[in-house]
């Protein structure tokens, strides 16, 4: 965690809360994620999630995300399908997958179950905030409401 309003990445501590994930993912692969991470969740003294502990979590299921995408994971690579799978055979072997994307859709991310988790965790911050203007001046009524 950094002292400007910037989370920063731990690998260790990332290692420790991803195990299945850090056997396969070297530091500076995963430090890269990190960075791609940035692009979907705000890194910035300015980010809607004040909590720099928090965003640190956030941004850090976001990097399993990506490298549970892209990483090759026990010795395999990664797969090339995108989206969920929506059919599959087994004679003479057949996938199909589906990914239909509406902005806003959380269907990128429920493609891990990091991702779903990143998901849930923001709810908050997709949540759109009312804040009413100013009331209009009436005659007859103090600019107190009284």
């Amino acid at each position: 965690m950094s002292d400007c309003g910037v989370a920063t990445f731990n690998f260790a501590t990332w290692c420790s809360i991803y195990p299945e994930l850090a056997m396969s993912v070297p530091m500076a692969q995963a430090q890269a994620y990190w960075y791609e991470a940035t692009l979907y969740c705000d890194n910035t003294p300015q980010s809607l999630i004040r909590d720099v502990r928090q965003r640190e979590v956030l941004l850090g299921m976001v990097t399993a995300h990506i490298a549970a995408l892209r990483a090759p994971l026990n010795g395999q690579p990664s797969s090339p399908l995108v989206g969920r799978i929506s059919s599959a055979t087994q004679g003479s072997v057949s996938v199909q997958t589906q990914f239909d994307v509406p902005a806003g859709s959380a269907q990128w991310f429920a493609q891990t179950k990091y991702g779903a988790a990143y998901w849930q965790a923001t709810t908050q911050y997709r949540s759109m905030r009312y804040v009413p203007g100013p009331q209009p001046f009436r005659p007859g009524r103090t600019p107190w409401g009284l």
